[in-house]
């Protein structure tokens, strides 16, 4: 796998990591698109792990409070701002966590991975994310954020194991309906994405660890700072435009490539 090959997948994680458009898709559809070998869990790891530290770095202020809580709910403290954030995080995560080993012991998780199964999920969802995202109300903030909401949400996530369908996507749409505005469902969702990312890294981190060697720890390393810095541009874009657009953007995009996805598999 040449260094530039390596470096594209690096920049297509980071971008497409937080933007509801599909990283898994777009790193499913790359290899299927230019013919190449595809690239190994050992890079999904690294690329993931450099979209990590950049949402952490973004979220900083959010993600220390979090941390600090965890360690709080062994005391008993279930009440503060930071333990309650830590809970509703678990909580979000855990029907990922879930759905996502019940389709890797199943086989299902390289199933749904076809040109086919993406090109429909960019476009279905797309079009949902524009439904709910304009004609669901903005009267809800981050504070608001409740257990059952987080529940919730967390199923929205767990939809988002399709490649195609967007992780960030489906967790917006999921914040959308239940009336958050647009700018604190982003943060919502990019919230959720650190022990979402964490727990599928572990997973595929503990396949790959004993079989690395440093030219592959070398390579991954270069990957994750790429995707690093990709994703920290793109958390920085979304952020700031949706202080003045919608989703919509994302949405034609995701419509305009599901076609052209779909176009192609069927032809």
């Amino acid at each position: 796998m040449s260094l530039y090959y390596i470096l594209l997948l690096s920049i297509i994680q980071g971008l497409t990591e937080f933007l509801p458009v599909s990283s898994s898709g777009h790193l499913a559809l790359l290899p299927q698109i230019t013919g190449s070998k595809d690239q190994g869990q050992f890079i999904d790891v690294a690329v993931h792990l450099g979209t990590l530290i950049a949402v952490i770095l973004y979220f900083w202020i959010d993600v220390k409070l979090a941390f600090f809580g965890f360690f709080r709910l062994f005391v008993g403290d279930f009440t503060s701002k930071g333990s309650k954030l830590a809970l509703l995080l678990i909580l979000a995560t855990l029907p990922v966590i879930v759905c996502g080993l019940i389709l890797k012991l199943t086989g299902y998780n390289e199933i749904i991975r076809s040109m086919r199964a993406i090109g429909w999920a960019m476009l279905v969802f797309g079009i949902l994310l524009y439904f709910v995202d304009q004609n669901s109300e903005q009267t809800r903030n981050k504070d608001d954020w409740g257990f059952r909401d987080a529940y919730k949400i967390g199923l929205w996530q767990a939809i988002a194991l399709i490649p195609g369908a967007s992780r960030s996507g489906m967790t917006i749409i999921g914040a959308r309906r239940l009336g958050f505005n647009r700018i604190d469902s982003a943060n919502i969702s990019m919230l959720m994405s650190i022990p979402t990312i964490l727990a599928s890294g572990a997973l595929l981190g503990s396949e790959v660890y004993f079989n690395a060697d440093w030219q592959s720890a070398r390579i991954g390393l270069i990957a994750a700072f790429f995707s690093f810095c990709a994703g920290l541009l793109a958390l920085n874009i979304m952020m700031k435009m949706l202080k003045s657009i919608s989703y919509t953007p994302y949405v034609v995009y995701r419509i305009i490539l599901g076609i052209i996805i779909l176009w192609i598999s069927y032809t």
